[in-house]
């Protein structure tokens, strides 16, 4: 009998433990530091009172080495900025582009138009009408410019035809003169044609892009590509001169490039001279195309002064 009374007073001696812990609250029997925060609490240790205030102003963490702040938009200027109509620059392309038209009819009427296609002046003029053309529509459409490649280019060739011909071709004192004294004069038609194509057009082609363009167009990337043209009219016009026979009028149309009279050393020494000249006028019109102000700006209705694409 006193195993069967001594096994209720060891079953009450180990739950008196649990009973002590419930009735003490500073005990738990599963967390012996401390009763729990709330019934939804862990049984590991309360963080009360050990986080500290988050600051109210916290600095900005510095950037990651290597990575750019802002990456360049996708989104090209043109699909932000709608172009507007531009009468005045329309109107100003349409009559250049009829003037160099008037040229080329004028040298075409009074010479043979086989070779006065041939010309690096009449070919140029020719893709310069085209040009100025387009633009002008698109100007007066109020539609996107034409690309600078194209703009740039026609620039760059009317500019040369200008300098090449009144520094080298009509000048007297120069060896590459086309100016012959024992010849006739030339007529009133003949002057007006030349002075329309190598003093007229150029000046206008100048003007339009310096008053009638914006800035930033041009690019020195684009300087190699405008200088193919120069290059395959020297080829075409040293296979001109094998087709024809020696002594031909008109065999080279250019003194400088006249193998008979200076060979194909001397040609092709002409011919570099002249490549590192153009090249060097490409840079340079891409320089001041980067360097001079916007003559051209449209204030929108916000306030705010914006840049439209022009050209």
């Amino acid at each position: 009998m006193g195993r069967q009374g001594g096994a209720p007073i060891r079953a009450a001696a180990v739950r008196a433990p649990a009973v002590r812990a419930a009735a003490d609250p500073g005990t738990h029997p599963f967390n012996p530091l401390g009763p729990p925060e709330s019934p939804l609490s862990y049984p590991f240790p309360s963080v009360r009172g050990m986080t500290a205030p988050i600051p109210r102003d916290i600095p900005d963490l510095p950037a990651l080495p290597g990575m750019p702040a802002l990456l360049p938009s996708p989104v090209p200027a043109r699909a932000v900025v709608a172009p507007v109509r531009r009468p005045l620059a329309a109107v100003f392309r349409l009559l250049t582009a009829l003037a160099a038209l008037t040229g080329v009819a004028v040298h075409l009427v009074l010479g043979s138009p086989l070779r006065v296609l041939g010309y690096f002046t009449v070919q140029s003029s020719i893709l310069l009408a085209l040009i100025m053309l387009l633009s002008a529509r698109r100007a007066w459409t109020a539609r996107h410019p034409l690309r600078s490649a194209l703009t740039g280019a026609v620039l760059l060739y009317a500019v040369i035809s200008g300098l090449v011909y009144h520094l080298l071709l009509a000048d007297a004192a120069t060896p590459f003169t086309m100016i012959d004294t024992a010849a006739a004069t030339p007529t009133a038609w003949h002057t007006v044609a030349h002075h329309l194509l190598h003093t007229a057009v150029p000046a206008a082609v100048v003007a339009d892009w310096l008053f009638l363009t914006a800035p930033g167009q041009l690019h020195l990337r684009q300087a190699p590509g405008w200088l193919l043209y120069p290059l395959i009219y020297l080829l075409v016009s040293f296979a001109r001169g094998e087709l024809l026979l020696p002594g031909t009028p008109g065999r080279y149309l250019y003194p400088f490039l006249d193998v008979e009279a200076h060979g194909y050393k001397g040609v092709l020494g002409n011919a570099l001279l002249l490549g590192l000249s153009f090249y060097a006028l490409a840079v340079l019109l891409v320089a001041l195309d980067h360097a001079r102000p916007n003559p051209v700006r449209h204030r929108s209705k916000t306030g705010f002064r914006l840049q439209p694409p022009v050209g």
